[in-house]
């Protein structure tokens, strides 16, 4: 008995030093996570990225996304959701990363779409239809033209302005901003320069409350 109950003991010692070592490491991922998000807070931050909600909202939001990606369109409204309980609180930046075979064409269409006034349409447009012009994780941005039709674009001034130059720049100047916060799937989100922990919308939720807190 009395050795039983010292293998037991020994058992559950090895088991608390695991899980000990185990939340060590994730928190010290997440800790030199963040410190690389803010050594490279101009590659998190742009500008020019497609926004939504308040410019000077508390809590900012950066998503590095590809339309093509399953989970980015699940999250999405779900994200949106968030920002809803909280007007003027959450701003949402989206940053562009094609990650998927045939993703970067659609992307460029994406960016085209903001010229027009018509980004967050084709957005959703595209998110809800992702099962037409997405096949085995590949994206066919042929498929896509017939779905943003509807939504009043000049499909001939959306072919011009996606084929621009300056378009090309913004997805590949993204790829690298990408690179250098070691962003290596989609969704990736930052909260206040604080990537998540582990992945979840539960950890993306804690982190928005912890910074709303912050604000008060």
């Amino acid at each position: 008995m009395k050795q039983r109950n010292i293998f037991i003991a020994a058992a559950a010692l090895l088991i608390l030093a695991f899980a000990s070592g185990a939340f060590l490491y994730q928190k010290q991922q997440a800790e030199a996570a963040a410190q690389l998000a803010q050594q490279n807070m101009a590659a998190l931050v742009r500008a020019d990225a497609p926004s939504f909600g308040d410019a000077n909202a508390p809590v900012h939001i950066v998503e590095f996304f590809d339309p093509a990606c399953g989970t980015c369109r699940e999250f999405y409204p779900m994200v949106k959701a968030l920002m809803a309980e909280h007007p003027g609180k959450i701003r949402l930046s989206l940053r562009y990363t094609p990650f998927h075979p045939g993703s970067d064409a659609v992307v460029k269409f994406l960016e085209a779409s903001r010229k027009q006034g018509k980004f967050e349409a084709a957005l959703e447009t595209l998110f809800a239809r992702q099962d037409v012009w997405v096949q085995n994780h590949t994206a066919y941005p042929q498929l896509i033209g017939p779905l943003l039709a509807p939504l009043g674009l000049d499909l001939v001034q959306l072919q011009n302005d996606a084929s621009a130059p300056e378009v090309a720049r913004v997805i590949e100047r993204d790829l690298l901003d990408a690179k250098a916060l070691n962003v290596t799937m989609t969704p990736e989100y930052f909260v206040n320069g604080k990537p998540l922990p582990q992945f979840g919308f539960a950890e993306l939720k804690q982190l928005v409350d912890d910074a709303l807190a912050n604000t008060q």
